[in-house]
């Protein structure tokens, strides 16, 4: 057949002009494919060998499905009366399950279903007597090499077709390919749907020009780029897409390296203030005034921390450690050390309580250290200032007074510290609580507050190490200094899983626990994840998409439409009403006014309120020793790191702590059994890992975290870090010999586009 004469494709070409103007719009709706790089980066999930089935699973009702099968019969049946007419049943064979189609008014059908002809059919699955059945579905068919001849089909399959016919792809040939490519697919566009517009496109497209130095691939052994992408997508051997995803791979982490490289050394042609420890200051009458000697690691972790403040370069430091393992007076002894030399520290906390908590906890291990301004203070004392944006007029005017005029040496709050009108003396050094709570321009604009020509220097912290952060730490975007050791005196928790929907017999004996805990003079929170005002779950209304999908999931399941998460004010007016009716119980949660939060969780840490019926406000940050029993209702709606967190709170004092999880989700259940492998360990760093494992790195990349497609596709976190490691090394070393990337402008713009927002923004630090 005569094809007309084509330019060569591009990468950048919009996929109108190739693939037609429905098949792109699908391609575009499904996925957000819109360019040649678009559709070549959609890779393989897996691949099946010739004569597998082209679906991955038992095809359900209602599913839609593409088959490759042979005509065993076709019988052309009268319509029953009063219907005139005739319609084609054809039996099929297409593995080992009974497939039948059928066709009503077939008179243009006749000469094309024919007995022993190999065809494609596309349709809607019906099941009758046991039996897979496909109404009117579209069809093609599929000739044998060296065959010609005009286009045998109807719909979506008909149109691909004759796109293959434009080019020299051929869409029979690649049927019978050995190794057949299986991608991500919907039941709007299918795995093989996307194959062919990818065959078609890669007939087209020229040889791909290399983006890596020859140098880095020979060293490295890797392929070519071109001969990785046809690999992955046309492999005629199993070595042949393991080649090009090796190489894939090492490109996903040497660009992510690159990005970080290039940061860090930006960051460290920058100008910090030089904070050398002071012999006799506040960082010193502090030392001496602690009621309790630091751990080993606590010291470790300070001294590193105190020579990246003497160094001239910004200090960028995660501090990540276990719940309890003392972070917060390892960064006030990092502040102090500012302070010493001349500087004011902000630290940023995402919520009012957890900033409160800060200040009050700040304020009691200065002692007098903390009370610059005031008569009486010590001589070497300074100001501790608490912002935040529930403050009345008068209160913020007094904070933003002595923040400008330096009084305030330590500018503790909430996203209030970042809005315009705030103004430092002399910004140094920013600490950031829970930082996966904010956002690159946030942290980036409080820095902003410092001195012209000055970077403040960075400390970061988290309890524990969600999978966010654990793609910063592998990749390298901060140094990481990390507590493993819990101070003396911390007492273990114990965590119970309490199954609701296997037996409900216990839940009586969870509130009978709290109160025997509080007969002994000890406290104890009930936590819940919503507050009961809003929709439940935060689904919207039951119209909503969210609402109908869920509905949609327990109907296939053959169960009922998940029940809306207990709201804290059921459980508050539950227990002051019921169980927990004699002991004096308090509400809380962030829809409070600030003044009734304050209220609240001030008698409950001077023991004034026995339990706390609180929403996750509490989350991080909040230490009374004196509480022993966590309660976390609906447990399986948190996340790993969150009931973590949860359980953090308790054990804190003398008395070993108890953390009971309950949960209505079902036995042997993905969700129980989560919280059976949280339960298990009370090792943060274990269960982070747990958490990245189950959210895998779409999640940590990808648009749940950043907004934009995942940059990570083949790269896995948990296991290619010999890749990371590998191509960590090839990037420090080029950036060190070529900051700018000049030399290879290609990866240069690579580079530059993965910073432009697709995807690694949150991972700048800097």
């Amino acid at each position: 057949m005569h094809k007309t004469a084509r330019s060569a494709l591009s990468l950048t070409d919009a996929l109108d002009g190739v693939l037609g103007a429905a098949v792109s719009a699908r391609l575009r709706d499904e996925f957000g494919i819109s360019t040649v790089a678009h559709l070549l980066q959609h890779y393989p999930r897996r691949y099946a060998h010739s004569g597998m089935p082209l679906g991955d699973e038992q095809a359900e009702p209602g599913d839609h499905i593409t088959v490759v099968a042979t005509i065993a019969r076709a019988d052309e049946i009268p319509m029953r009366a009063p219907k005139k007419g005739t319609f084609i049943k054809l039996s099929l064979r297409a593995g080992t399950q009974p497939l039948e189609a059928t066709f009503f008014n077939p008179k243009r059908l006749r000469h094309v279903m024919k007995t022993g002809k190999r065809m494609m059919f596309s349709g809607t699955v019906s099941y009758f007597r046991g039996t897979m059945q496909l109404t009117h579905p579209s069809y093609l068919e599929l000739r044998g090499p060296g065959e010609d001849g005009s286009v045998r089909g109807s719909g979506q399959l008909a149109e691909l077709a004759r796109a293959a016919q434009q080019s020299d792809a051929a869409l029979e040939a690649d049927l019978s390919r050995e190794l057949i490519p299986i991608y991500p697919s919907t039941k709007n566009i299918q795995s093989w749907e996307i194959w062919s517009c990818i065959r078609i496109v890669l007939d087209q497209l020229p040889a791909l020009a290399e983006n890596l130095p020859a140098e880095v691939i020979e060293r490295n052994a890797l392929c070519s780029y071109d001969q990785a992408i046809r690999g992955i997508h046309l492999p005629e051997t199993e070595a042949d897409y393991r080649n090009a995803q090796d190489r894939l791979r090492f490109d996903e982490a040497l660009l992510m390296q690159l990005f970080l490289a290039q940061q860090r050394a930006t960051e460290a042609r920058r100008s910090a203030p030089k904070m050398a420890p002071a012999r006799d200051g506040i960082a010193a009458r502090f030392e001496e005034r602690l009621p309790f000697t630091l751990t080993d690691g606590q010291r470790a972790a300070g001294e590193t921390i105190a020579d990246r403040l003497s160094a001239p370069a910004p200090m960028n430091v995660l501090l990540q450690g276990e719940v309890g393992s003392g972070k917060t007076i390892v960064a006030l002894r990092a502040m102090l050390q500012a302070i010493d030399a001349g500087f004011q520290c902000a630290l940023l906390a995402p919520t009012e309580v957890l900033a409160t908590q800060h200040y009050r906890s700040l304020q009691t291990m200065l002692g007098p250290l903390g009370q610059g301004g005031e008569l009486g203070a010590d001589d070497h004392a300074t100001g501790v200032v608490l912002l935040t944006g529930s403050m009345t007029a008068a209160q913020r005017k007094r904070a933003l007074l002595s923040i400008v005029t330096g009084d305030a040496g330590i500018v503790i709050g909430t996203h209030a510290l970042i809005q315009d009108g705030v103004d430092f003396f002399n910004l140094g050094l920013v600490v950031v609580d829970e930082q996966h709570r904010f956002g690159v321009e946030q942290r980036d604009h409080l820095r902003g507050k410092a001195r012209e020509g000055i970077t403040p220097h960075m400390l970061v912290m988290t309890a524990t190490p969600i999978p966010r952060t654990i793609a910063m730490t592998v990749f390298g975007a901060l140094e990481v200094v990390t507590l493993r050791e819990l101070p003396r005196g911390r007492s273990p928790i114990a965590s119970k899983v309490l199954a609701l929907s296997a037996s409900r017999k216990w839940l009586p004996r969870v509130w009978e626990r709290i109160v025997e805990d509080v007969a002994q003079g000890r406290q104890a929170y009930v936590v819940c994840a919503r507050i009961g005002d809003e929709e439940p779950d935060g689904a919207g209304a039951k119209n909503s998409p969210a609402a109908k999908n869920k509905s949609k999931a327990a109907k296939k399941q053959g169960s009922e439409e998940p029940r809306p998460a207990t709201a804290v004010v059921d459980m508050y007016e539950y227990l002051t009403t019921g169980p927990l009716a004699q002991l004096r119980v308090e509400l809380l949660h962030g829809r409070l006014p600030a003044d009734e939060k304050d209220r609240v969780m001030r008698g409950f840490s001077d023991g004034q309120t026995d339990v706390l019926v609180c929403t996750t406000v509490i989350e991080v940050g909040v230490d009374v020793p004196n509480a022993t029993v966590m309660v976390i209702v609906d447990a399986d709606r948190f996340g790993v790191s969150q009931l973590h967190q949860l359980r953090g709170r308790v054990g804190r004092g003398a008395h070993a702590g108890l953390c009971i999880l309950l949960s209505e989700a079902a036995e042997a259940s993905p969700a129980l059994a989560r919280l059976a492998a949280v339960a298990e360990t009370t090792d943060g760093f274990r269960l982070a890992e747990l958490d990245l494992q189950q959210r895998r790195e779409g999640d940590v990349l990808g648009a749940a975290q950043s907004g934009a497609r995942s940059s990570l596709k083949l790269l896995s976190l948990l296991d290619h870090g010999d890749v990371i490691e590998q191509a960590r090394n090839v990037a420090e070393k080029m950036v060190a010999e070529d900051p700018d990337l000049s030399d290879a402008p290609e990866l240069a713009a690579l580079v530059g586009s993965l910073g432009a927002g697709s995807g690694i923004d949150y991972l700048d630090m800097t």
